[in-house]
């Protein structure tokens, strides 16, 4: 743990340097250990990132913040481990190392991020709590920022209807912010969670929440927009998640409200469907319960190569699991498991879902 907490502290490296340093090195003490010449030859790197890497001497900080860790029952979810969420694996900017306080599986089979404008209007309290209420029992994980506005009503919607829900946060965990919402996080770290990739005393600085927004839309299968301007943190998650190819959502509204103008206009930009009921959105993600799916008998799998028979007991194990997981989990190259996961959808034992999600037949 010292040197993964180290290796986020290193000058010039973000998440993009760390990810190809570990993808190479394998783990990060190996990359404190590596020669300067390898390093500033290992493309993405160079000379000034690798002299930083070796230069690198604030240990002491890493392990107070590893004694902030242990205080305070933290979980530090660094990038490759199976509670890592593992659909920001195909996010190239992916956190290299989180921390997370809750009990929720961030590898939930359905997550949804629902995210909106801080000063709400009753139509969106109402929209967003109708959201959330027709979910229950879905086994859905809601994903939001913990701001006020939008965000809150989602969080609070989740709890109220016994659905975990996770809370990004755009600081580390020494504190709450906005503080107004610190008995609600304490609520939801016993039904869900708080996560963030900043260090305990990194206040919640402007530029922080971008970079906050990243991880919101990166861990969710859909991302549902209720109430924006054209301009602001929801813009920002929307688009991010459409980089990311999750599925898009807002909620209409008059075109004289200028809380409803940002998702009017992703909407008529095609940037995210019009979001008319949960069934809809149901329907689209391919979350609607099917009856009379034909079943293929676990003896007719005695046929499948070994890598497909990996895949099938992957996918046995959740409703759905979203190929980053599968990939993670099958410990093959990728490419041998698209060929297998290919392979099985034209036997008709598996089926492809929204959100590069998969189920068994």
């Amino acid at each position: 743990m010292l040197y993964q907490i180290a290796l986020t502290l290193v000058p010039n490296i973000g998440p993009v340097q760390a990810k190809i340093l570990i993808e190479h090195y394998g783990r990060a003490s190996s990359v404190f250990n590596a020669r300067i010449d390898d390093l500033k030859h290992l493309e993405g790197i160079g000379e000034i990132r690798a002299k930083s890497i070796k230069c690198f001497s604030a240990f002491d900080i890493a392990e107070k913040e590893i004694r902030f860790i242990e205080k305070f029952g933290i979980k530090p979810l660094f990038l490759g481990e199976a509670a890592y969420p593992q659909r920001l694996l195909n996010c190239y900017d992916s956190p290299l190392l989180l921390f997370y306080k809750g009990n929720a599986d961030l590898n939930a089979s359905r997550v949804v991020a629902i995210v909106g404008t801080r000063h709400n209007t009753e139509y969106g309290k109402q929209v967003t709590e109708k959201l959330v209420n027709e979910l229950a029992g879905l086994d859905v994980l809601v994903i939001s920022g913990l701001a006020f506005g939008i965000d809150a009503i989602a969080h609070k919607a989740a709890l109220a209807n016994n659905l975990d829900t996770i809370g990004v946060l755009a600081h580390g965990l020494g504190q709450v912010y906005p503080a107004q919402h610190a008995s609600l996080a304490k609520e939801m770290t016993k039904a869900g969670g708080i996560i963030t990739e900043f260090r305990s005393n990194t206040m919640p600085d402007k530029h922080n929440f971008p970079t906050r927004n990243r991880i919101v839309a990166g861990m969710s299968d859909a991302v549902i927009v209720i109430e924006t301007r054209v301009k602001g943190g929801s813009i920002i998650t929307a688009e991010l998640a459409n980089g990311y190819n999750r599925d898009v959502f807002a909620v209409p509204g008059k075109n004289s409200d200028i809380k409803s103008t940002g998702c009017n206009l992703l909407i008529r930009d095609n940037k995210a469907v019009l979001l008319s009921d949960t069934s809809f959105l149901l329907q689209t993600m391919g979350w609607l319960t099917q009856k009379n799916k034909p079943n293929k008998q676990r003896e007719l799998f005695a046929d499948l190569s070994e890598n497909e028979k990996v895949v099938v007991n992957i996918l046995a194990q959740k409703t759905s699991v979203h190929i980053d997981e599968i990939c993670f989990k099958a410990r093959i190259n990728t490419s041998l498991v698209a060929a297998a996961i290919l392979n099985l959808e034209l036997q008709n034992i598996i089926t492809a879902l929204p959100g590069k999600m998969y189920s068994l037949q």
